[in-house]
């Protein structure tokens, strides 16, 4: 099991980027407010929610990329967990009592091309960089999220 927290909270009214927002209830189909811009590749019961780590947000910004929480499309960034233990199988269980379980990677879309250098997408695809792509989940318990509330992962299997 790995700890960290809630740095960030994003929504938006349709696509990229999405607004930072203190707090957000969390339902079976994502975080209320949230919308998604194309529902084929996004959203749906087994892509409710959108998480990040904030940890490889800050090494891809030291690479140059522009990247900053919610403007690749993520709903949660969280900060102090091991991403490489955020697979497909593992439970988030956050301090308000909200879980979630990580259903797959996200596949970069090109709508978040300015997030990085020369519009490099794939430098979070999980085919390319294991470990540092952001990760759909589907929600197990609902509730509320807030920021900075504390956040555990537990593997899956």
């Amino acid at each position: 099991m790995t700890a960290g927290r809630v740095h960030s909270l994003n929504v938006s009214g349709g696509g990229v980027p999405k607004r930072p927002v203190p707090e957000a209830e969390v339902t079976g189909n994502g975080l209320r407010g949230d919308v998604q811009g194309d529902r084929r590749y996004h959203g749906g019961p087994d892509r409710a929610v959108s998480l990040f780590s904030l940890d490889v947000i800050e090494r891809l910004r030291a690479e140059g990329h522009p990247v900053s929480p919610g403007s690749a499309g993520e709903n949660v960034t969280v900060a102090g967990l091991d991403w490489a233990l955020v697979v497909p199988g593992a439970r988030l269980e956050f301090e308000g009592g909200v879980v979630l379980e990580v259903a797959s990677y996200c596949v970069p879309c090109g709508k978040i091309r300015a997030s990085f250098a020369g519009g490099k997408i794939h430098r979070i695809s999980q085919e390319d960089h294991p470990g540092e792509s952001r990760v759909y989940a589907r929600v197990i318990v609902e509730g509320v999220l807030r920021e900075g509330e504390a956040v555990r992962a537990r593997r899956g299997g």
